[in-house]
């Protein structure tokens, strides 16, 4: 009967299969900046996925390193992602977007926007793709496969994951380019907290997920109620 293939331990990622990691890492960045900084390539996300997708199957065997198999507690799970989304809240609304202001305008909202407010059709749309494109699709891309490769390149230890969480933290920020400097600063630190709440649960993207979600649909419903400043 034959046997699963076995994911790559840390001791066992061969130089080769790190050259690769850094060449799909590269990749991946070049495909967040070509989209969202010059506009030459469709949008990153769901290209990012599907390159994960293959190259988590394709090289280590299985999709089991994105971290989405079944959490020990649903309920510990969802409480790191309600403490991380507090986190990221209240750091951009005390730290970041005061310090932002005295450089650069307010960050932009997305066009989209400005369709929200008392449009229930509407919002109850923008909740669908945030659920699904940037909470599943941002969170495989970026968490789950970017900082994965990053991370690869120095053998997948602990020490490489941490350090792989800034420029991962830096594409991140670039993949919200449109929203202009105040916006990619503020994105990017979102990026780190995600990234170390991932790290933390032991790569659990669950939370990850469930944190983005949490995020987005609050700022959703902010909209929705014309409550934005």
């Amino acid at each position: 009967m034959a046997t699963s293939p076995t994911l790559p331990t840390p001791a066992r990622l061969s130089p080769a299969f790190r050259w690769g990691s850094a060449a799909e890492f590269l990749l991946g960045a070049s495909i967040v900046i070509a989209h969202n900084v010059y506009h030459r390539v469709p949008n990153e996300v769901p290209i990012l996925f599907v390159l994960a997708l293959l190259s988590f199957r394709l090289r280590d065997g299985n999709w089991g390193i994105l971290g989405l198999k079944r959490p020990a507690s649903w309920r510990n799970t969802i409480l790191i992602a309600l403490a991380a989304a507090a986190l990221r809240l209240l750091l951009g609304q005390f730290v970041i977007d005061p310090l932002t202001a005295h450089f650069w305008h307010p960050a932009k909202l997305p066009s989209e926007a400005a369709s929200i407010p008392h449009n229930l059709k509407y919002a109850l749309m923008m909740l669908g793709l945030v659920w699904t494109f940037a909470a599943f699709g941002e969170e495989i891309s970026y968490r789950g496969y970017l900082l994965t490769r990053a991370a690869d390149m120095g053998g997948r230890s602990n020490l490489a994951y941490w350090v792989a969480l800034i420029p991962m933290s830096v594409l991140f920020g670039l993949g919200h380019y449109y929203k202009g400097p105040s916006g990619m600063v503020d994105s990017g630190i979102a990026g780190l907290i995600l990234g170390i709440a991932y790290l933390l649960s032991g790569k659990n993207l669950w939370v990850t997920v469930l944190t983005h979600g949490f995020i987005d649909t609050l700022g959703v419903l902010i909209l929705y109620l014309g409550w934005q400043s």
